[in-house]
């Protein structure tokens, strides 16, 4: 028997179903975009005083889709919420090891007593 998805999984799978699903549609509309610039600039000659304006306009285009798509396949993949955590996590445990080192280097010169440290660690 199959064990439920838990809930948080399926809000993740869903998110990543959903930008794909964004990505393609950019993507269509990226090369219907693409080919309409330049029967604009070719056919109609519209804009021919710029030159050839339209292929920077789809290389401005095609860098935001791939933007996207890095965003899509790479980003949300490797640097997720379960990264994020762990970074969060690791950022914390360094926190607290440097506390503890500072509290016993003010204890080992005499600037606070034991007994004061171990009191604002229970209040906390």
């Amino acid at each position: 028997m199959s064990q439920p998805i838990p809930h948080e999984e399926y809000e993740q799978a869903r998110k990543h179903v959903r930008r794909k699903k964004s990505l393609y549609i950019h993507f269509f509309v990226f090369l219907v975009g693409s080919v309409l610039l330049i029967l604009l600039n070719t056919a109609l000659g519209l804009g021919e005083e710029y030159g050839n304006w339209f292929v920077w306009a789809i290389a401005l285009w095609f860098f935001l889709w791939v933007v996207h798509f890095l965003n899509v396949y790479v980003f949300s993949r490797f640097f997720g919420k379960e990264w994020e955590r762990k970074q969060t996590e690791k950022l914390l445990a360094r926190h607290e090891k440097k506390v503890q080192k500072l509290e016993k280097e003010l204890i080992d010169k005499g600037v606070i007593s034991p007994t004061s440290a171990v009191e604002k660690k229970t209040e906390l």
